[in-house]
């Protein structure tokens, strides 16, 4: 029977208890490396991210207000701002090669073309979800003065900021930077899904100096408040700095980084084109030349090819992605089911290319070789000290 404090068995702090909005300040003002320490008195703690992204566009937005968003995005915002606030998400299209300037430029294009729409906010994610793309400091504060020049709420979601591990990469959180344009319509997430690997965990928080929106959101609470045992239990994991910074996080980037060289190197023997980035879970991988013609139709027939042969992958439509034939695919699992499901997708193939028992041989021939090797790997797919499996979810 596990012990707990009887106070942690009450209604909590529905923004959450203070002992964790202060353990999250003091971790987020050490790895987002902010110039003055964060205050837990704007620190809102929700059950996830996506509960965040609810509540937040429900306090910003009235019923059929718009958010603007860069594509391709995660798509499952969508359902997150529109499930009870009605507030309608409209992409800005882009390549998959994605530039900041080239987002502002487009996004004015869009405002301009959005008359009578009541335009309350941009999303950001960064890293980003699918490309990995991680901007820089000067790509932020870019993005930041769009959003002030339009008199726009800034919400930025850092959720993956601790999931770089390409050594050519640095993330800046928007919570470094000396002078936030407009501070009070910044709004920054992060939660424990993605870079502790606890996805059941349902713990994510938002950073604001806006009071009123603070008030607003601790209202909203009731609904999306985290229990208090798990909120203990938490505040003790971001306590452990010891264990987090020399042995979980840097084998966590060590494990991403190991993995997605191996699914990369693959791609580049089948000759499929992806964007290399050090950030995330998952590859950008480019599969528009195996589609009969270049529409959203061939690409969601080889969707339902590779689910009929049990390989799940995310296409492009998933993120409204303006270019058919991309997917997403995700690296963080064990090596042997990344090379169970490379050979699957080879064996699509199979049906689809011209030079397909070439390519047949060549993957097979590959993936033999790489199961006598995989004995001398074992000891790879154990969880890090204390946390299973802490890099494959």
């Amino acid at each position: 029977m596990l012990l707990m404090e009887p106070s942690l068995l009450q209604y909590p702090d529905w923004k959450g208890h203070c002992f964790l909005r202060e353990e999250v300040a003091k971790f987020l003002s050490e790895h987002c490396r902010s110039p003055v320490p964060l205050k837990a008195e704007n620190m809102v703690v929700m059950n996830g991210c996506g509960s965040i992204f609810c509540a937040v566009a429900a306090v910003l937005c009235d019923p059929d207000d718009a958010i603007l968003i860069p594509s391709p995005f995660y798509g499952v915002i969508t359902e997150d701002v529109d499930l009870y606030s009605g507030v309608k998400l409209y992409c800005v299209p882009l390549d998959s090669e994605v530039l900041i300037k080239a987002h502002t430029y487009k996004m004015n294009e869009l405002c301009c073309v959005l008359q009578g729409v009541n335009v309350r906010a941009v999303i950001l994610v960064n890293p980003h979800n699918p490309l990995g793309e991680i901007y820089t400091a000067e790509e932020m504060t870019s993005f930041l003065n769009f959003a002030k020049r339009h008199e726009l709420h800034a919400i930025v979601d850092e959720v993956y900021m601790l999931s770089v591990f390409g050594e050519d990469f640095s993330f800046h959180s928007v919570l470094s930077l000396e002078r936030i344009p407009d501070a009070q319509r910044t709004h920054v997430l992060w939660g424990l899904s993605k870079d502790f690997a606890m996805a059941g965990v349902r713990v994510g928080t938002v950073y604001s100096e806006n009071r009123d929106l603070v008030q607003a959101l601790d209202k909203l609470g009731n609904f999306h408040g985290v229990a208090g045992p798990l909120q203990r239990q938490v505040a003790q994991l971001l306590k452990d700095k010891e264990w987090l910074n020399e042995v979980f996080l840097p084998e966590n980037r060590r494990r991403l980084k190991k993995a997605h060289q191996y699914v990369a190197a693959q791609l580049t023997k089948l000759g499929i084109p992806y964007l290399h980035r050090g950030a995330g879970f998952f590859i950008w991988a480019d599969f528009s030349k195996y589609l009969k013609e270049q529409t959203f139709v061939e690409e969601l027939c080889l969707w339902r090819c590779f689910v009929k042969h049990r390989v799940l992958l995310s296409c492009s439509q998933a993120f409204s992605c303006s270019s058919p034939g991309w997917f997403r695919i995700v690296f963080t699992d064990q090596q042997r089911h990344l090379q169970l499901g490379l050979f699957t997708i080879c064996l699509v193939y199979v049906h689809m290319h011209l030079h397909w028992w070439y390519i047949f041989c060549t993957y097979a021939f590959m993936l033999l070789s790489s199961f006598f090797r995989a004995g001398q790997n074992q000891g790879d797919v154990r969880g890090a000290p204390g946390l299973q499996h802490a890099a494959y979810h």
